[in-house]
């Protein structure tokens, strides 16, 4: 019996499967902060939303810049090692946050927390802004580190997925940002309420030290994975070039071109992918972040509430319908014979529209915070569906050789535009808060939400119109 004939293993989804905890610890360490920061955080510190904004903005720039460079550093390292390089760096910046108030104390010279909360006048402000300054140090580690989660993984994704299968790949390891962000709010309020918010950065910190025990063992290669039988291999390989695939790792990467990241701007397709993710990441990020904050300032709402931890719940298992969406390019593919790319464009298309609802967030949160919940929960869903397909584009037109540079300059621009929402938001925000803003039939705060939510809402087809102008069909680019 021929080889590729018999039944073929699923390896592939092991891999899949570490690929989706691994976006999950990533988005469990990056909540943490948004979910302490207005009830248990900012009391002791005397932060304000500009404070807050300021720290998330430079996360997101920071996190821009290190995307620039760590596609890059994976596609030099290789997969493995620079997946555990990745998620090494980003748990240990996790866990330093829980040394923050220490060292302020130590720098302002208090003996406890009590005389941070108690403090006023000039003493406030110091400790306001030596503690800013050690939280952007920590998330700066945090998010050199989560940097290159993205590129490794679809990396990843490209060497164990045909092109046809990676989106739905893709949405499926994509699916732990949701997960991540669902059991949030039901474990860190309740670590920071019993043991205090430093320990649930030194929890939450410690998963990804374990999953790096795990990938050791699990990754290889699928040509030298003796887990991957050959009719596995030859379904994975199925869409690969001839010269691809000679079953030698060494040979294969001595002899793919390599492409500079000031090289990667003559191509279209790389700007296509950079304004896609800059006009639209922000988006996601601002939500993440914000949401929290949002229920907390608008509706009274602390995180610790179990009303809290129960719409924020509802908003991300809404999100998980994203895996749906990723696998809906998949069908076109296979049910109307477009190219993966064309099928693509046309989800995202649809994707595009939902955002729109968010328009109608605030006017119906008057009635009820649900309907702002569910609204949001499912702009997020689209974003999710959006950004696994975002990212399969990437292997689409790009050889496998380069796939994490592309995929890290591409997420730098999208840090970009978080970056400038973040910050915004929280200059905007207590703007509106001591000059009693009133726009769109909304005063202070709200008036505030308003204007970001309307932001969010247009993004997304502003983004798809640009990319569908620079890049009109499937053009695969050619490496000289």
């Amino acid at each position: 019996m021929d080889q590729t004939t018999k039944k073929r293993t699923n390896y592939r989804w092991i891999i899949c499967l570490m690929l989706f905890l691994a976006t999950t610890v990533n988005y469990l360490d990056r909540q943490v902060l948004s979910l302490t920061w207005k009830d248990f955080i900012a009391p002791e510190f005397h932060w304000t939303n500009d404070n807050y904004g300021t720290i998330t903005g430079l996360f997101s720039l920071i996190y821009a810049i290190s995307m620039l460079f760590a596609g890059r550093i994976v596609d030099w390292f290789d997969t493995k090692k620079g997946y555990l390089f990745s998620i090494g760096i980003w748990s240990v910046g996790a866990c330093l946050h829980a040394l923050c108030s220490i060292a302020t104390e130590a720098w302002v010279g208090v003996d406890s927390k009590l005389e941070l909360i108690q403090a006023t006048g000039d003493i406030a402000v110091v400790i306001s802004t030596v503690s800013v300054y050690f939280f952007i140090a920590a998330r700066t580690i945090l998010a050199i580190g989560e940097a290159g989660n993205f590129p490794a993984a679809v990396k990843a994704t490209a060497e164990y997925f045909p092109k046809k299968d990676r989106g739905y790949a893709t949405s499926v390891f994509n699916a732990g940002t949701t997960i991540g962000a669902l059991a949030a709010p039901f474990t860190i309020p309740v670590l920071a309420e019993k043991f205090g918010w430093e320990t649930s950065f030194l929890i939450i910190g410690l998963f990804g030290f374990i999953w790096m025990g795990f990938w050791v063992f699990i990754y290889k290669k699928p040509e030298k994975n003796p887990k991957v039988n050959s009719a596995e291999l030859a379904y994975i390989l199925s869409d690969s070039t001839p010269e691809s695939i000679d079953g030698s790792e060494e040979n294969g990467n001595k002899n793919e071109k390599r492409l500079s990241i000031l090289g990667s701007f003559r191509y279209k397709q790389t700007w296509a992918l950079m304004i896609g993710k800059f006009l639209t990441d922000g988006v996601w990020w601002f939500f993440l972040f914000w949401m929290p904050a949002y229920l907390s300032s608008v509706y009274g709402m602390p995180s610790s509430d179990p009303k809290t931890q129960w719409a924020l719940g509802v908003l991300y298992a809404i999100v998980m319908l994203s895996v749906i969406g990723g696998y809906l390019p998949t069908i076109f593919v296979e049910k109307r014979n477009m190219d993966p790319y064309a099928g693509r464009m046309k989800a995202m298309l649809i994707f595009a529209f939902f955002p729109l609802l968010t328009l109608l967030a605030q006017p119906l949160g008057q009635h009820s915070y649900w309907f702002p919940v569910i609204i949001v929960g499912i702009a997020c869903a689209a974003h999710q569906a959006w950004s696994a397909n975002i990212y399969s584009t990437v292997g689409d037109m790009f050889p496998k050789s380069v796939t994490a540079t592309i995929i890290g300059i591409a997420g730098m621009a999208g840090g970009v535009g978080a970056f400038l929402i973040n910050k915004g938001s929280g200059l905007l925000f207590d703007y509106a808060e001591n000059t009693g803003l009133a726009l769109f039939g909304f005063n202070g705060i709200e008036a505030g939400y308003m204007i970001i939510f309307s932001i969010c809402s247009v993004a997304y087809i502003i983004a798809w119109v640009i990319m569908k102008s620079l890049v009109p069909k499937h053009k695969d680019v050619v490496i000289d």
